[in-house]
């Protein structure tokens, strides 16, 4: 597989987000590429510096899509975007809301949480690493038990009818936004906003090849950051081909084409999908 070209793999050059990237660049299967600056995905923006909120405000975003659960926001804080206005979190940690600019300015904030009490890994990975006990870790993640938790991860996030409610969301914000750039985002960057950069590039046409190598880019974006993780940890701090792998198994298992998946696993249309083709690609 060649490697991504320095402009699809584009970093928008945040020091406290290193896997912000822009999804712009990518070739279709009909020759035509996905526009710069419109499809933005990010690890948590929660630790944002000042340059760092300065590269954003110029962006222009019309949404931000923030894809933790509310248990994580409050753990690690909200988004520290320019003009991002201020969520009043309800209880429930898998609770959606959106927040409009109050002047109409600034982007709209969606809390799409894609959660569930099998998959809280956050919650279950503070938990161990607050026992300070090794045995812990290793009950939880020793001997593949890591990697077969994210690999049905992978699987749940096509078989859920909500978890695909919520990838659908975003989607359907994107062909809605008529080319006014879109940024989502979870914790890592990884999982949940690999799996909506996935769905994402496939309906605009790129190819699976493509769209992998865009998901792995996340092991060099975060290189630092899992070589000082614990190797139990590894599995679940890095991007592996077999995760994406298990969801497209999962969608050919249950939806006989892409198209399908988009009809009737998504509840999106046919007019969502040319929209976001004619604003997307160029």
């Amino acid at each position: 597989m060649s490697a991504p070209s320095t402009e699809t793999a584009r970093s928008l050059g945040l020091t406290a987000a290193v896997n912000a990237r822009d999804l712009g660049g990518y070739r279709t299967a009909d020759g035509r590429t996905v526009r710069p600056g419109l499809l933005l995905r990010t690890d948590a923006l929660s630790r944002l510096g000042e340059h760092d909120r300065e590269l954003l405000g110029a962006l222009g975003l019309r949404h931000v899509v923030d894809l933790r659960s509310l248990d994580e926001v409050r753990h690690l804080g909200a988004d520290l975007v320019p003009g991002l206005p201020t969520a009043v979190l309800p209880m429930d940690a898998a609770a959606t809301l959106t927040v409009l600019s109050p002047d109409g300015l600034g982007p709209a904030l969606h809390h799409l949480p894609v959660f569930s009490a099998d998959f809280d890994l956050y919650v279950d990975l503070q938990r161990a690493l607050r026992s300070g006990e090794p045995d812990a870790m290793h009950t939880m993640l020793g001997d593949g038990r890591g990697t077969a938790i994210m690999t049905s991860m992978y699987r749940w996030f096509v078989t859920d009818p909500v978890a695909r409610s919520r990838f659908a969301t975003v989607l359907r914000l994107i062909a809605e936004a008529d080319g006014g750039p879109v940024l989502f985002h979870c914790t890592a960057g990884k999982d949940r906003t690999g799996w909506t950069a996935a769905l994402l590039l496939t309906a605009l046409g790129v190819s699976r090849e493509a769209v992998l190598a865009d998901y792995l880019l996340t092991n060099d974006r975060s290189a630092t950051r899992i070589a000082r993780v614990d190797p139990l940890l590894r599995p679940l701090a890095r991007a592996e081909t077999i995760y994406l792998d298990a969801a497209f198994e999962e969608l050919t298992r249950g939806w006989p084409t892409f198209e399908a998946f988009w009809h009737d696993g998504l509840g999106l249309t046919d007019s969502h999908l040319l929209q976001l083709r004619a604003t997307c690609t160029v």
